[in-house]
């Protein structure tokens, strides 16, 4: 039985949204599932999957909280 979590940020992937929709990660589950299925033949009954959404301030990158990576990021592209 295989679970899969798929860690993903809290953040819309359109302008004015705050997270994933429900209709992306239901794609996300169908897609992995599929994947197992077609890979290592798991049936699509056993198999869970799991999204984890991850508040942009639980997380960093470059030593930095992201917003302030992406600031430091946006003034150098600027320089």
């Amino acid at each position: 039985m295989p679970i899969v979590t798929i860690q993903i940020t809290r953040e819309g992937t359109s302008p004015g949204a705050t997270a994933a929709t429900a209709e992306e990660k239901a794609a996300l589950i169908q897609g992995v599932s599929k994947l197992l299925l077609d890979v290592l033949h798991k049936p699509l009954t056993s198999t869970f999957v799991v999204i984890d959404e991850v508040e942009t301030e639980n997380w960093g990158r470059g030593g930095l909280p992201v917003e302030q990576f992406r600031e430091q990021q946006r003034s150098l592209a600027s320089e």
